[in-house]
Parts: C-alpha cells; sequence; structure tokens
C-alpha cells in the first residue's frame, strides 16, 4: 500500500495492484481492441479503465476479456480469440510466464531440464501463435525476483524474438512488474529500464533481476493515478472486474 499527499493536502491509499492497473492502463490509450486472457485481473481492470475513459473522450474501445460473460462476444471460446489475432483485430494482448528472460522469451510449461521437468504448469496453449500476430504483446508478472526474471528460460513457449526472414507483425513492447517497467528493444533483443516504482532503486532493480538490462537515460517513477482515474476505478471498474474475478474484487475493493 502507498499513501499519497494529493495537492489539496489530504491522504489517499492507495494499493500495489491499484498502481499496477493505473500504469498498464497508460500503454493502452492508443488502441482500438484489448483482449485479455486467462487468470489476468489486473490487465483486464486496466483494459475496462481505457474503455471506460475513451468514453469521456467520445471515443470507441473494445475490450474482449475470455473469463467474461459481458465483455465477451466470443461464443467459440479461445478459437476465436486466435482466428481475431491472426486476422490483425487484437491491438494488445497480454503474456505471463513461469519464467521470462532477458530476450523476451517465456516459459509456461515448467523448470529443470525438459525431460525431467521439476514443477509442471499448465502449458503454453496459444502463447506462439499471439505473439507473433499481436502487434503490441504486454508481459505481466507480478513477483519480481530472480526465480521469475531469468538469464535464459529453460523452456522456450514463446519466443521473443525471430530470425528476419520470419514474418512476425507481432511481438513483445514492454514488461511490468510489481517494481519496474521495461521496454523490449527488438533491435538489441534486450530491455531498457524505463520506470521504478517510488519505493524502489536501480540498485535493488539490478539485484532482484536475473538478466541484464539497459537504464533509459531518462528513467523516472512511475506516476501517480489522478483522483478522476482513482474515483472511476474504485466506483466503476470494480464492479465490473467483480463479475468476471469476484474473489480480486473483493479483496482490493470490497465489492
Amino acid at each position: 500500500t502507498y499513501l499519497i499527499n494529493w495537492r489539496f493536502n489530504f491522504l489517499i491509499e492507495l494499493k500495489r495492484e491499484e498502481l499496477l492497473i493505473c500504469q498498464l492502463a497508460d500503454l493502452l490509450i492508443n488502441d482500438k481492441h484489448i483482449a485479455v486472457g486467462a487468470a489476468s485481473p489486473i490487465p483486464g481492470a486496466a483494459a475496462l479503465l481505457v474503455k471506460e475513459e475513451a468514453k469521456i473522450r467520445n471515443s470507441r474501445l473494445r475490450v474482449t476479456i475470455l473469463h467474461s460473460n459481458k465483455y465477451n462476444n466470443f461464443t467459440d471460446g479461445a478459437r476465436e480469440l486466435f482466428d481475431c489475432a491472426a486476422q490483425g483485430r487484437i491491438d494488445t494482448f497480454f503474456l505471463g510466464g513461469v519464467q521470462i528472460d532477458g530476450a523476451a522469451n517465456i516459459n509456461l510449461v515448467g523448470t529443470g531440464n525438459y525431460e525431467k521437468i521439476q514443477k509442471r504448469f499448465p502449458g503454453s496453449f496459444g502463447s506462439a501463435l499471439m505473439y507473433f500476430v499481436v502487434p503490441q504483446i504486454i508481459l505481466f508478472r507480478e513477483e519480481h525476483s530472480p526465480r521469475t526474471l531469468v538469464d535464459k528460460v529453460d523452456f522456450i513457449s514463446a519466443p521473443g524474438f525471430s530470425d528476419e526472414n520470419i514474418y512476425r507483425p507481432g511481438g513483445p513492447k514492454f514488461l511490468l512488474t510489481n517494481r519496474a517497467l521495461f521496454k523490449f528493444n527488438k533491435q538489441k533483443k534486450r530491455f531498457c529500464l524505463l520506470k521504478i516504482h517510488n519505493n524502489e532503486s536501480i540498485e535493488n532493480i539490478i539485484k532482484l533481476t536475473g538478466f541484464k538490462f539497459d537504464v533509459d537515460d531518462k528513467i523516472t517513477n512511475m506516476s501517480i493515478p489522478n483522483k478522476t482515474r482513482i474515483d472511476i476505478l474504485r466506483n466503476k471498474i470494480s464492479y465490473m472486474v467483480s463479475e468476471f474475478y469476484p474473489e480480486f474484487a473483493d479483496r482490493i475493493w470490497g465489492v
């Protein structure tokens, strides 16, 4: 939790999840269609927040959330999502991973040697397809530690880059954790640190990151959302999220 002192000399308590939602929302403002997959309450809330703010600007934004009945026009599950992405009709999608490495490769299969995996996870599903065809992939992993952000993943579920002779309109653009925001440099095949949370230091980020990265010359702290955005998040988005992630909405906002 963070205590924020607004200009009007009163304190407001912001939860870490709310700051992450708002940071993700800043990366989505130019989109026309945002899609959110499984087990993604924070990306889902961010997409709905941007959609609500777009209404204020009289702008149209489509949001598809697979776990939602209200914000999902698909009737055939993930199959339609993949078709939509392959047709170039999704601007942003979110991916995570058991492990993410410095070349933006992600591992959704398990840890340890592939023939004798120590711990098995649900699997890659359509991550490789989405990684190749969606223009903006935002990698999101709350835990920022050498265990999750590794030098090299144990198994590549979806590669962060491809050879130049491979047609690939999609790929990673950002990596957001509970401590920092990175941007991926496609030419260098390397992350660059853009922003850090207010209570963090570059030295600590280096210590907690298993891969090497560049640091932007104009690195800043993550921006604090204004009161209007927080009011929308708490008074509107919280109830929308409760439809498809009720436990998350209850834990964060008590709705």
